[in-house]
């Protein structure tokens, strides 16, 4: 008999990879400046494109940096700075659980820039 999982797939259907993986949120905070001449633009290229091939699979969307936010607070009010630590990007990526997301952050190129880190969270799915 096939097993029947919440999302209506087979359970037979499904890999071993997908059966023991999660997904998280990167977001990824900070004063990080974007560079402005081409060869910076280069290096910080290359250096998220390396992360990215030595994650490989594990990749599910590389994401995007962010412009500066918004904060609506209770009652309100919006703040125009982001607020005391700004989003500066995001990418979603696998792990079996929420500390092998956090080893594999530790090589990512924005822990480089002062000031700057990696906020990581499962990704949990309400809408299946």
């Amino acid at each position: 008999m096939i097993g029947r999982r919440h999302d209506r797939m087979p359970v037979q259907c499904r890999s071993q990879r997908e059966e023991n993986m999660a997904k998280f949120l990167y977001v990824y905070h900070g004063s990080g400046k974007m560079p402005t001449s081409e060869a910076e633009r280069k290096a910080m290229t290359d250096a998220w494109t390396g992360w990215f091939g030595k994650l490989g699979s594990a990749v599910v969307d590389p994401g995007n940096p962010v412009g500066m936010s918004k904060t609506v607070l209770p009652g309100g009010k919006i703040e125009n700075n982001g607020g005391s630590n700004p989003t500066g990007g995001y990418s979603i990526i696998e792990a079996r659980d929420i500390d092998e997301a956090a080893e594999k952050a530790k090589g990512c190129p924005m822990l480089a820039m002062p000031n700057c880190n990696v906020e990581i969270a499962p990704i949990i799915n309400m809408m299946a």
